[in-house]
């Protein structure tokens, strides 16, 4: 070891007397002063244990307490203020960097392949690079924003908590960006295959002097950046005292960016859901209007039910699928029941749910139990429901109530599908369909079905009798003719 190095095991207590480098800082224990390597220690203060417990030492080599050493040096002014100096730098740094990659990918790929229209069309474009471009520009002046609140004089007292908060709603474009990113790789790996392109995306490379990273390696940049976001603010107040005059925009800007994340895991499963729920649609026989996905992107609740229709108060049963903004009724097969028809749908926005309680109904004139209405409040229609059992009555009104949350969370934060998206679920619905069996095989009624099977070919080495065998399933011998006979007024 060098003789400028400390050493020490675990558990020692290192006091860090210079923490301006990023890798390496200076520390002593007891007696010993060295450069030790800053990631293998953990600050204890405010963390573990609170900082009155830690005595500092003075020039003159006398020990102050915790109370008056903050009072005379400020919050931690020897560690902490360093360590969220260092925090915002490196947030800084970071971020201009990043600002580097995604000019690269639009200056060095994006504007060139706009260049090969004999090469590359606008919709294979889309597919690789997504809205990278938007993130461009929404970055360079989130940079802008942070470089403001950046205090050059002392970094410690930066304010940046607020620009992440300001930006909250525009991170949300890395939402259709992560969803893309699979089909992003997908098409890139297409394209490698093929030499031309391969040399056109290293000719790329070269000419904007970038380094030597592949081109899916710089589109997944964006995906690592904003998943980064929470472990840096998460870092920044860890070192940010709370009487910091960023500590609260910090901290709301942690949980912002938090369900930034969030909200983007939400809407990938959200869209994985759209391609379930376009397979689900081409497996319903005599679909009537708009598909599913033109209003609805979720399936919220699914059961059986007893609708009850006026004027004759006709009772059917029912299959229903609740959806955001859509209530879709089928009808079970009477011979195959996991074969489903087409009947009706109901459009929840204009309905409004009313609990009917148990007994003699006035608008229906019957006797209903666990039973509830939807009534629509332009056309005054009312329909109405029979649940088997209580429980299964309180899962729908719950079910319903969970629909409209959905509605209103998703007006809040603007999600929304695409018609291209929409497109390509049904696209691959209907490629499915006909990769495996005909849809006509699968959905057909039982008896339709077995008139339209091909009648399998024998052997013609096999005798007659096996043949005879083969058509004729076995019986138990009958009793019937011999009972018959028995019982003949005559004899021959």
């Amino acid at each position: 070891m060098d003789d400028q190095e400390l050493g020490f095991k675990a558990g020692d207590v290192v006091e860090v007397m210079d923490a301006t480098n990023k890798e390496w800082w200076w520390g002593r224990i007891m007696e010993n002063e060295g450069w030790f390597p800053a990631s293998f220690i953990r600050l204890r203060v405010n963390q573990d244990e609170p900082i009155e417990d830690y005595p500092l030492k003075l020039e003159d080599d006398r020990e102050e307490d915790g109370r008056n050493a903050v009072h005379r040096y400020g919050m931690g002014h020897t560690t902490k203020d360093q360590m969220r100096t260092n925090v915002i730098n490196e947030i800084l740094s970071t971020e201009r960097d990043y600002i580097k990659h995604l000019k690269d990918i639009c200056e060095g790929y994006i504007k060139q392949c706009r260049k090969r229209a004999d090469m590359f069309t606008e919709e294979q474009l889309k597919t690789i690079f997504g809205n990278i471009e938007d993130i461009y520009k929404c970055q360079k002046k989130f940079v802008k924003a942070l470089e403001k609140k950046f205090n050059k004089d002392c970094p410690h007292l930066s304010e940046v908590g607020s620009c992440f908060l300001e930006y909250q709603n525009e991170f949300q474009i890395y939402s259709e960006y992560c969803n893309n990113h699979p089909n992003a790789c997908m098409e890139l790996s297409r394209l490698t295959k093929v030499n031309k392109y391969v040399y056109f995306f290293e000719a790329c490379r070269l000419l904007q002097k970038m380094i030597d990273i592949s081109l899916d390696g710089f589109l997944l940049t964006p995906v690592q950046k904003i998943c980064k976001y929470p472990l840096q603010l998460a870092e920044l107040l860890k070192y940010t005292n709370p009487q910091h005059r960023d500590f609260k925009d910090v901290e709301a800007a942690l949980n912002a960016m938090k369900n930034v994340a969030r909200l983007i895991n939400e809407r990938k499963r959200r869209l994985e859901n759209i391609d379930k729920i376009a397979q689900w649609q081409s497996s319903i026989e005599d679909w009537e209007g708009e598909d599913v996905l033109v209003k609805s992107s979720e399936l919220i609740y699914s059961g059986e039910l007893t609708k009850i229709s006026q004027p004759q108060a006709k009772s059917h049963q029912r299959m229903f699928f609740l959806f955001d903004h859509q209530l879709v009724c089928c009808k079970k097969d009477l011979l195959r029941r996991d074969i489903l028809y087409y009947k009706s749908r109901i459009n929840m926005d204009l309905m409004e749910i009313l609990d009917a309680e148990d007994g003699k109904d006035k608008d229906f004139n019957i006797t209903i139990k666990n039973a509830f209405k939807l009534h629509c409040q332009d056309t005054e229609e009312v329909h109405l429901f029979c649940a088997k059992k209580p429980e299964q009555k309180q899962r729908w009104l719950k079910a319903f109530e969970n629909e409209r949350k959905q509605v209103q969370l998703d007006q809040e934060t603007g999600f929304s599908i695409t018609e291209m998206q929409k497109k390509q679920a049904m696209l691959n619905a209907s490629k499915q369909n006909q990769s495996g069996k005909p849809k006509a095989v699968i959905t057909r009624t039982y008896y339709d079905f077995l008139m339209r099977q091909k009648h399998p070919t024998l052997p013609t080495n096999l005798p007659q009798q096996q043949v005879f065998m083969l058509a004729e399933p076995k019986r138990k011998p009958s009793n019937f003719w011999q009972n018959i006979s028995r019982l003949a007024p005559f004899r021959k």
